[in-house]
């Protein structure tokens, strides 16, 4: 099982949209490379050899995800930045910006910036993905059990424990089915089992009844027509979304993804919904719109691997063609956040209005495609800032956050912070850089008025800053 760059002269930075799940490797030369970027996610995966994560020396990666997994050793090489949660490592070799471990057994030493190693003891509170297995001769989901304050691999001790899900009790759909199909069968009471293709919804896919499993296989891809919202998910306990790319269409969207109701009081914190591998794109494939890609309301939310992002190359990709404003907004209180990937939006990447929310590794580039700097203005404020922690919060910490500036038409470009929060002892951040790619953009400050600058001539196009 190998994922190579050569068809880009060994350049990783485009290999996306792939996932490796529930494999035994054993490389018959020892090395199992996998040379990939965003929305490329490893799970209960046992390497029996070397992974290299890049192609490598001819070309740079900029991934990544890790978790539930076990490998003997792993060499990032040229890899940009990566999170590994909860897997066991006999061995780690090499850094660039931003490698984060959390809950992971064998993982390197704290050490930031250099190497530029972020570990974090345990994980608070995860469920592992569902996935598609064989029960004897029969299909079955297997969904497992959540952990809290856990370390290392699920599998380490015997199988996982978890439920397992008949296949009878889901709704299997297949390219072409449309969304009145879908939404039937989920109110109804069964779970979603999406196959491989591309489906064109003109209505909600509206997940409303408590623990429901929405699973996508081969990264199935709703795009929704006629401007109506993608996924709605209700306030309710146990929810889990997982493999699923939404892909913007043309009449554009107000929000791709809600989760929870606006104002919702509930509380979900013993049985949280979760997603997983939940990825959003506009343009790229096409051109496309949304206002926000995903609006988090629910309570207690864990968020366990995203990508969200406004595309900067493809088709239908230009500043007045795939407009977007927001990746992410999270207006939930103690939501965490697991791995997110959050590029190139026309305003704020990120607005955190929740307290005690809780991130575990950031990744971000801003948009390329700013035409001049009065295109990319706040107001007064030059630019739109990667992550907004919003006045009035308390609480909230985020640990290994990346923020990137690459502006291909004018390399003045300039943003005046990454990361903006209000002031107080509840508001902690560890291990940022910001970076500006090939010295083409400049970021003036790293968090508020702390760090930086980061531009042509400035530290080398790169300023580390350990906390707030």
């Amino acid at each position: 099982m190998r994922v190579e760059a050569d068809w880009f002269d060994g350049n990783a930075t485009q290999n996306f949209w792939r996932a490796s799940e529930n494999l035994s490797v054993t490389p018959w030369d020892g090395y199992n490379r996998y040379a990939v970027s965003q929305a490329a996610p490893i799970r209960r995966l046992h390497v029996r050899g070397e992974m290299p994560l890049w192609n490598g020396y001819d070309g740079w990666a900029s991934g990544g995800f890790l978790a539930d997994s076990k490998v003997d050793r792993v060499v990032s090489g040229s890899q940009q930045q990566w999170l590994t949660r909860n897997s066991e490592l006999g061995e780690w070799a090499g850094s660039v910006w931003n490698m984060v471990f959390v809950g992971v057994d064998g993982a390197p030493p704290h050490h930031f910036p250099n190497p530029s190693h972020t570990v974090v003891d345990s994980t608070p509170w995860v469920k592992e993905k569902p996935y598609l297995y064989l029960d004897g001769d029969d299909y079955a989901v297997f969904v497992p059990d959540p952990r809290q304050d856990s370390r290392g691999i699920t599998w380490a001790n015997g199988p996982t424990p978890g439920t397992s899900i008949p296949l009878s009790e889901f709704h299997v759909a297949h390219e072409g089915d449309d969304a009145a199909s879908m939404n039937a069968a989920l109110a109804e009471g069964k779970h979603l089992l999406i196959t491989p293709g591309v489906y064109r919804i003109d209505q909600t896919i509206e997940i409303s009844n408590p623990n429901t499993i929405v699973l996508g296989l081969g990264l199935a891809t709703l795009i929704p027509e006629g401007g109506v919202n993608a996924i709605k998910v209700a306030d309710v306990d146990g929810v889990q979304l997982a493999g699923i790319l939404v892909d913007a269409g043309e009449g554009g969207s107000e929000v791709l993804i809600e989760v929870g109701d606006e104002g919702s009081s509930t509380r979900h914190q013993e049985n949280p919904i979760h997603l997983h591998d939940v990825f959003c794109r506009i343009g790229g494939a096409h051109a496309g719109s949304a206002d926000v890609s995903l609006l988090v309301h629910a309570h207690d939310t864990v968020i366990d691997h995203i990508w969200l992002w406004r595309g900067d190359h493809g088709d239908g990709i230009g500043w007045d063609v795939n407009p977007a404003t927001n990746g992410l907004i999270v207006n939930g209180e103690d939501v965490t956040g697991y791995g997110l990937f959050v590029e190139h939006y026309q305003g704020h990447q990120v607005i955190w209005n929740g307290n005690n929310g809780r991130t575990y590794f950031y990744q971000c580039e801003l948009p390329y495609d700013p035409p001049n700097q009065a295109a990319w203005m706040n107001g007064d404020e030059l630019g739109w800032t990667a992550y907004v922690v919003s006045e009035g919060v308390t609480n909230h910490t985020a640990y290994g956050l990346g923020v990137y500036s690459l502006m291909l038409e004018d390399a003045n470009i300039t943003t005046e912070r990454a990361i903006a929060t209000p002031a107080g002892d509840g508001i902690d951040f560890t291990s940022m850089v910001i970076v500006s790619l090939g010295q083409l953009g400049i970021i003036n400050h790293v968090i508020n008025d702390l760090g930086g600058p980061a531009g042509p001539g400035m530290n080398d196009g790169i300023f580390y800053l350990e906390s707030n």
